[in-house]
């Protein structure tokens, strides 16, 4: 097990993102919480620096994105925003946030959001992005830019991805909040649990993830992701494709002979 803490901005006894490795499973803590977690520049930077370690690690198997105090993720800082009211640097910051977004998606593992807390703007964006999210009944969720002037656009991209177009829209236009009770009805999330059992719960998410062989939750996830961009016959096309080369990987053999002959399966190393 290894466990990084990110400082930039923080101080020594209070790092920006705290980073676990054990088993496989990278766990990355947002731990701002008097500042609500916002995604600001340096949270960003520790961000991306983390998901670089996720790339580079061929064990990798799962990542579990957490948050310490009482907020999950406050969206952007916008008082860091407002200091360069330019709009080259609003470009810029935003296409990095969304880099970092994609990089999520794009990432060979599934991410679980652990969500204890407020998730608003661009942390609910972050909820809607991760492959699972598990959160806690007493977390709330709302993409509220439009209250302060700015419709919460990037937030926008995954959230109409995660529920239907016009239960994100009332959301997006009036900046309302829902419950995580809700959150769960909308598709928003997968798993909604007391607050003592959220660890447990995210735990037997990553337990059923560990169980099965990394190589073919790869190709999944990626085939996931495109083919719900296509039109219905290209997506086939490219799932077909997908599943006969998932079919001759030894993990695949195995596990489909471990089947005709009624045993677990010993997945390759």
């Amino acid at each position: 097990m290894t466990e990084t803490a990110y400082q930039n901005l923080a101080t020594p006894d209070s790092p920006l993102l705290h980073v676990r490795d054990a088993s496989g499973v990278h766990t990355l803590t947002l731990n701002t919480p008097a500042r609500f977690n916002v995604l600001g520049e340096a949270m960003l930077d520790a961000l991306e620096r983390a998901l670089e370690q996720v790339r580079a690690d061929e064990q990798a198997r799962a990542v579990v994105l957490a948050a310490s105090g009482k907020a999950f993720c406050a969206g952007h800082d916008l008082k860091e925003m407002r200091a360069s009211p330019e709009l080259t640097y609003y470009q810029q910051l935003f296409n990095r946030c969304s880099r970092f977004m994609l990089g999520l998606q794009k990432l060979p593992v599934p991410v679980i959001a652990r969500v204890q807390g407020l998730a608003t703007a661009a942390g609910c964006q972050l909820v809607a992005q991760c492959d699972l999210a598990v959160a806690a009944d007493t977390a709330q969720f709302g993409v509220n830019g439009i209250d302060a002037g700015l419709f919460c656009a990037t937030p926008s991209v995954p959230l109409v991805r995660n529920m239907a177009p016009k239960l994100a829209m009332e959301m997006l236009v009036t900046g309302g909040f829902i419950s995580a009770a809700e959150a769960r009805a909308r598709g928003l999330v997968n798993r909604v649990v007391a607050d003592d059992a959220l660890d447990a719960e995210v735990q037997m998410l990553v337990d059923a993830i560990l169980a099965r062989p990394r190589e073919a939750i790869q190709m999944g996830k990626q085939l996931f992701y495109s083919q719900r961009e296509m039109g219905i016959e290209a997506a086939y096309q490219l799932a077909a494709q997908t599943m006969a080369v998932n079919m001759v990987h030894p993990v695949a053999q195995e596990g489909v002979l471990a089947f005709i002959e009624k045993r677990t399966p010993k997945w390759p190393a």
